[in-house]
């Protein structure tokens, strides 16, 4: 018996297809030969109708009609392309014109291959299966940078490639740290002081992610977060300042359930800065990260720091500040000269909400 190979058995992974052809004869054919093959198909009768129904639905592949009413296939795939949600996406063109410059003009735009009516089904079969087969690598991809890197670094990284350097953003930079983590670490076995990270980390990249920042760093117990890049943030600071006081308030739950399991509790500190800075990736062509740089960062760990001394858990700096309005809740703390800054900086605490 021939032994089936690994790239046969993927191509047998049913797709959910759309049909675009203002032809109803062609939708049936078509929809006949794909739902034998074992995918699902549904239909759309012109262009505006696909992106109302792509709007709505995931589809796997697109078979995209060039002649049709309202909107043609053309105007169809420059929408596609044009849109984040649907530049992934695999587009089979299909036509009753045979010019070898419609060929061309689809791919061009971003067309992931051409069928000519009438439909051979030897070809349709293999085209529609080598289509869904891209896709499902490319979804592979983007599922193992995710494991990496922060949806919105993803999204970048796929959509505009890989390249060291960076660009000037207006954002709000994010340090925090565990007190005391060393002492902690000493006390207990090595397994235990994973498992602590773990539920403390995923804890805060949901806090974090909620407010549309990313972490771009996790040294030892300590996340560098940055609200504004790779995406702009019109209300970074808002955003981070809200993070921050998200952060304690799940820190009180989580050491109370750390109380229940005869468990050690932990104290985090905050600083936050604000300002412009360079985002993009540092390193080699080997080995890179994402990240930010610039005095604004360095300030951020400065605060971070000085929460120790002054025995606050979160602290800003004035521009940060000056993007809050009313909202939140600030204390001045006066102007302090931190570690290897020239000038003086002021500095303001955010109250945190104590337990009752």
């Amino acid at each position: 018996m021939k032994r089936r190979s690994e790239s046969e058995d993927r191509a047998k992974v049913p797709g959910y297809i759309l049909v675009v052809d203002d032809n109803r004869m062609n939708r049936l054919m078509l929809a006949r030969g794909l739902e034998k093959q074992g995918h699902r198909v549904a239909f759309a009768e012109h262009g505006r109708q696909a992106l109302e129904m792509l709007a709505e639905e995931d589809f796997d592949l697109v078979l995209l009609d060039i002649e049709m009413p309202e909107m043609n296939g053309y105007q169809v795939l420059e929408r596609l392309a044009a849109d984040v949600r649907w530049r992934e996406l695999p587009v089979i063109m299909i036509s009753a014109v045979e010019e070898i410059d419609s060929v061309v003009r689809c791919i061009e735009m971003g067309a992931e291959d051409y069928l000519n009516k009438p439909f051979n089904p030897v070809l349709l079969k293999a085209r529609v299966d080598a289509s869904l087969e891209k896709k499902r690598l490319r979804d592979e991809q983007r599922a193992l940078f995710r494991k990496f890197a922060s949806d919105e670094v993803a999204d970048e990284l796929l959509n505009s490639g890989f390249s060291l350097g960076g660009r000037l953003v207006e954002a709000t930079v994010l340090f925090s740290d565990i007190r005391s983590f060393t002492t902690i670490a000493e006390s207990q076995l090595p397994q235990d002081t994973i498992e602590l990270l773990n539920d403390y980390f995923s804890l805060m990249f949901e806090v974090i992610a909620n407010e549309g920042g990313i972490v771009n760093q996790m040294i030892g117990d300590g996340l560098m977060c940055i609200f504004g890049a790779p995406l702009p943030l019109e209300d970074h600071r808002q955003r981070a300042v809200r993070a921050a006081l998200q952060m304690m308030e799940l820190i009180r739950g989580f050491n109370e359930e750390q109380v229940r399991l005869n468990r050690v509790q932990i104290r985090i500190g905050i600083g936050i800065a604000s300002g412009v800075m360079v985002a993009g990736y540092v390193g080699t062509q080997q080995r890179a990260t994402y990240t930010c740089v610039g005095d604004t960062v360095n300030l951020a760990a400065r605060l971070e720091a000085h929460t120790k001394v002054v025995g606050e858990p979160i602290l800003i700096e004035e521009n940060t500040c000056q993007g809050l309005g009313r909202q939140i809740e600030v204390v001045p703390q006066g102007e302090v000269r931190l570690k290897g800054k020239t000038k003086a900086v002021k500095v303001f605490s955010v109250p945190v909400e104590k337990a009752g």
